[in-house]
């Protein structure tokens, strides 16, 4: 047995009932006459690490983006924290809490990691032209304590080494840790991250997955899209599968991977884990 809200040591939990942080109900997105997206529900619980997968094509990054808010749903509803946030832009979900990475990222490449990590921090008085004139000593202070937090997450995600070097000389798996600092500036209450494993080495891999264990520990949610089976069975507890636009089934990593539908979603036959 854990303590109530103390993630295991893999970082999966069991499921609550709850008023989940995360939800979809019946949510379709379509293009011209193609539904990309067809009538898809699911939930995310407070604490959780969940997957999302499903083979190429099946609709998992339309629902990542309908999610993030990058874009809204022909139908449906998403809600955060149970408000309804479906025709909310990013910007406002971030405000509720809800981050995310891109699969591949982009950072800015001529500015130092720390100044990247910076970018990430949500409503300071400086962004604003007034203050720096009224209130010179807040905007002092907030960059200052934004300069520490940002430092202190290059510590986290074992860059500081390369904290005033530019972004452009980073590999592919130490941009995902960057990328991973910058959204945690945020304070989120749940990060979506989309194929954290994809273009990263084996030992880079394995700090990414630590991180994020550490991050859910500290209670962080986190919805995983990922073709990387393992990472997904070693992190979740509980595993969305689309196909063709619909949620085909959904339950733990074990019982998805051995679920007839899913392994001839992606295999036609054999074993998926």
């Amino acid at each position: 047995m854990h303590e109530t809200g103390a993630a295991p040591p893999d970082g999966r939990r069991e499921r609550t009932q709850e008023r989940p942080v995360l939800a979809a109900d019946n949510v379709v997105q379509r293009f011209g006459g193609i539904a990309a997206v067809d009538g898809v529900s699911l939930s995310i619980g407070r604490g959780e690490i969940v997957g999302l997968i499903g083979p190429n094509g099946a609709g998992k990054t339309t629902m990542f983006n309908l999610l993030a808010g990058a874009m809204s749903p022909t139908a449906g509803r998403v809600l955060i924290g149970g408000e309804a946030v479906e025709a909310s832009p990013a910007h406002r979900r971030i405000t509720l809490g809800l981050g995310r990475t891109f699969q591949i990222p982009k950072p800015f490449p001529n500015m130092s990691l720390v100044e990247n990590v910076m970018l990430g921090r949500q409503n300071q008085a400086g962004e604003r032209i007034l203050p720096n004139w009224i209130m010179p000593g807040r905007v002092a202070r907030e960059e200052k304590e934004t300069y520490d937090k940002a430092m202190a997450l290059l510590d986290f995600v074992t860059l500081t080494h390369l904290a005033r070097q530019p972004a452009k000389v980073l590999s592919g798996g130490q941009r995902k840790l960057l990328e991973l600092a910058r959204v945690l500036m945020a304070d989120p209450s749940i990060i979506l991250l989309d194929e954290p494993a994809a273009g990263v080495n084996p030992s880079l891999l394995e700090v990414i997955i630590d991180r994020i264990v550490e991050i859910n520990r500290r209670g962080t949610t986190f919805l995983i899209i990922e073709h990387n089976m393992d990472m997904i069975a070693r992190l979740c507890s509980h595993v969305f599968v689309m196909a063709t636009g619909k949620l085909l089934c959904e339950g733990t990593p074990e019982a998805v991977a051995a679920d007839p539908r899913v392994i001839e979603a992606y295999l036609g036959g054999g074993h998926l884990l």
